[in-house]
């Protein structure tokens, strides 16, 4: 009783309940402008204002409803991006990929390197992080991955990039920077073309933190669901560099968030996200919600694509 209690209390957790059921499958008779109108009622506990957004979280909603370019569904599939990065900002900056597969069965596992990283091609979450091969639990993976790949991730909240990717596998080769451990993440957010924010997440997978900062590397006393970080993270050498490629990928789009990676002088891509948190961040203080929702310049309404 006091667990349903607990995720009566927070919408959150019930939508990533249902996410991780595979249940929302059941909603899919539910045009996208009425599923978000209900999801955005849970999750933010106000009304969705499609006619006027103002903030950031409701002006994503808007942008997965009205600005449906197909390149988006390219630049969100994790291997069809790694093509247009190349053509964009050149080869050096995609982590090389070991192998694509249609499905589970057809990964040799006896040919791969002792490290590597499986990922789905089609969503958010579907990873498997292999640091030392005679130590991966394959059943395991196998049961994490086909899991994913039955899923539709649009479906969850929507975000129209990942309805029409194909559904694959693939793996890459296993990085990580001075921590010898982990990567940071770093988040560079971007309106039309210019930073205006970065996030760097750290010890995502053990410990999770973040730490926001403004374009000039100037910490942001600001939170979004995750806890804030207290050690001092040092801007990458090659920030300037990073910042340079986010613009450039982030040209002519209202709103993108460009994750990078850096590795010594080296810098990777990570993936674009369209619609940062699915358009739900719950950041505190709350008025930047407000001030990175100024940020944004919608454009003209597209009609819906399928």
């Amino acid at each position: 009783m006091k667990k349903i209690i607990n995720y009566i209390k927070n919408p959150r957790k019930i939508m990533l309940y249902i996410m991780n059921k595979n249940y929302f499958n059941m909603f899919n008779f539910l045009n996208d402008k009425k599923y978000l109108e209900i999801q955005y009622k849970l999750m933010m506990k106000e009304k969705l204002n499609l006619e006027n957004p103002q903030t950031f979280d409701e002006k994503s909603q808007w942008l997965k409803l009205y600005d449906r370019k197909q390149e988006y569904t390219q630049m969100t599939d994790k291997y069809e991006v790694k093509k247009y990065i190349s053509q964009k900002i050149g080869n050096e900056y995609t982590i090389p990929t070991i192998g694509i597969y249609d499905k589970f069965e057809d990964i040799n596992f006896e040919k791969l390197p002792d490290q590597f990283v499986i990922k789905c091609t089609h969503d958010s979450g579907g990873v498997v992080i292999c640091k030392d091969k005679k130590e991966l639990d394959i059943k395991k993976a196998e049961k994490k991955i086909k899991k994913s790949m039955k899923k539709n991730y649009y479906y969850f909240s929507r975000e129209w990039s990942y309805k029409n990717i194909k559904p694959r596998i693939i793996i890459e080769k296993y990085i990580v920077d001075e921590s010898k451990t982990q990567l940071k993440d770093y988040k560079f957010y971007c309106f039309n073309g210019k930073v205006k924010m970065i996030l760097v997440c750290t010890d995502r997978f053990t410990d999770f933190k973040e730490t926001f900062f403004d374009e000039n590397w100037n910490k942001l006393n600001l939170t979004e669901g995750g806890n804030k970080s207290e050690e001092k993270i040092e801007k990458p050498i090659n920030f300037n560099k990073m910042k340079e490629l986010s613009e450039k990928l982030s040209k002519n789009i209202p709103f993108v968030r460009v994750d990078l990676y850096s590795v010594k002088d080296k810098i990777f891509f990570g993936e674009f996200t369209f619609y940062s948190s699915a358009g739900y961040e719950k950041f505190t203080p709350k008025e930047y919600n407000k001030k990175l929702g100024d940020m944004i310049i919608l454009p003209k309404k597209e009609r819906d694509k399928k």
